[in-house]
């Protein structure tokens, strides 16, 4: 799994690439909470158009970054959901308690 971050209108983007996976998780959870807890950055862009795959360990931290960003007063944004980690979070019913977009303009737009 790759991480990069990049400046955006408001906040900074998370692109993510690979597979969020019970080896992977932490890394992903530790960039997020760097942004969100850390560096205070208002809007957290998580860009997934390149996760092929998510597990139970990658929805907790994705869960965990969720809850720090609204004990810090910012917003988590999730776009470019893959079918399949769409699946998971509407498995999961996480899709109502995420903020999800279906593309980086409309998410920035948000």
């Amino acid at each position: 799994m790759q991480i990069a971050a990049r400046p955006a209108t408001g906040g900074t983007i998370l692109d993510i690439t690979g597979d969020i996976d019970l080896a992977h998780s932490p890394a992903m959870r530790k960039a997020l909470l760097l942004e969100i807890k850390e560096k205070k950055t208002a809007k957290v862009f998580l860009n997934l158009e390149k996760v092929r795959y998510i597990d139970s360990s990658g929805i907790a931290s994705l869960v965990e970054g969720l809850k720090a960003s609204r004990d810090m007063g910012s917003r988590l944004i999730l776009y470019g959901l893959s079918k399949t980690v769409r699946e998971v979070m509407e498995l999961s019913r996480l899709q109502k308690i995420f903020e999800i977009h279906e593309s980086e303009a409309q998410a920035l737009a948000s």
